[in-house]
């Protein structure tokens, strides 16, 4: 089996992932017609050029824009819906899902609209394909804290449906300090921590996410290796990396693929995994991501596993679920 074949044919979990970063030019533009929804763009194919921006608040920009598109509760199911079926193509077995509440409240959708959609869409997943997912609420943290707390406050009828609570949007500017109460509050209802910190942010934003917001893993993280500390904290605690290669290169954190630091960091003992953040903007799911990385550095068949045995252990899973698809992976059962 090449290593390709292996990539595409290994069972992985996928821990970052915005749903709203998985709308498709094609869908987008569907909408926009369904709901007489005005864009800059007069076809599908300059929608896809427009996804040609150059750093995260451009990103943003194109972003926040195209959520403009979801309006009702079968838009939500759409979306969520054409992602489970990409990664019951790809062999994702499990899915962690962040979505923006305030992307959608703040432009009039109720809560439960998008949560209806969603949660429908994740039923038909398991029943059909077998995927288990889990839903992560994360903060916009250009938003003031106030703003969270409100959102926090919206999500009570779902306390149920959300496995987690994190932390996105512009870093630069917006240190995960800024949020230490709120994260307080949602640490008590039971909520496991998550946040991004030290992709374009520097390595202290890391240690504000550990120290301030008590985080079970760092979203991104690559410039941990700024600070030698750092790095032998996260190898001591094992706390999970949530990597992104093709994001990575798409925002300039990373000039060229083959400057990627995740092989090097995997070899120092972290647990770091590969996930695609948001894929249709940054040209590429999973497997791409992936076969990115096989293509720019000297990736090995040990090395995907590894990775793919990473992405298990740095989920939210219970130990029994983790421990059944880390066996799949060393038994090589995948390859039948």
């Amino acid at each position: 089996m090449s290593l390709i074949d292996t990539i595409k044919k290994i069972p992985k979990a996928e821990l970052h992932l915005h749903i709203e970063g998985s709308l498709t030019p094609e869908l987008m533009w569907n909408l926009a017609a369904k709901h007489s929804v005005s864009l800059p763009y007069n076809s599908v194919e300059e929608i896809a050029a427009a996804y040609n921006f150059s750093d995260l608040q451009s990103f943003l920009d194109l972003y926040y824009a195209g959520a403009g598109v979801l309006i009702d509760e079968d838009d939500f199911y759409q979306l969520m819906w054409a992602y489970l079926s990409r990664c019951h193509e790809e062999n994702i077995v499990h899915t962690e899902i962040m979505f923006d509440p305030q992307t959608h409240t703040e432009r009039g959708i109720e809560f439960a609209t998008f949560m209806a959609g969603f949660l429908r869409a994740m039923q038909d997943a398991e029943q059909q394909f077998g995927i288990s997912s889990y839903l992560i609420m994360s903060f916009l943290r250009h938003l003031p804290e106030s703003s969270a707390f409100e959102t926090l406050e919206q999500a009570k009828p779902y306390f149920s449906d959300i496995h987690a609570v994190g932390l996105d949007s512009s870093e630069l500017g917006h240190p995960p300090s800024k949020f230490e109460r709120v994260f307080k509050q949602a640490k008590q209802h039971g909520f496991k921590i998550v946040a991004h910190a030290g992709e374009e942010g520097p390595a202290s934003y890391i240690w504000e996410a550990i120290n301030l917001l008590e985080v079970d893993r760092i979203d991104h993280g690559v410039r941990c290796q700024e600070d030698a500390e750092l790095m032998t904290y996260l190898k001591e605690k094992q706390i999970p990396l949530t990597v992104c290669p093709l994001s990575n290169l798409k925002l300039c954190v990373i000039d060229d693929m083959k400057q990627h630091n995740i092989l090097t960091l995997l070899e120092e003992g972290l647990l770091v995994t590969v996930n695609s953040d948001d894929p249709t903007y940054f040209g590429g799911f999973l497997n791409d991501n992936f076969i990115a990385l096989s293509e720019s550095l000297d990736v090995s068949e040990e090395h995907v596993k590894a990775l793919a045995k990473n992405s298990f252990t740095a989920s939210f899973l219970p130990e029994d679920k983790k421990r059944q698809y880390i066996n799949q992976i060393d038994d090589d059962d995948f390859r039948k």
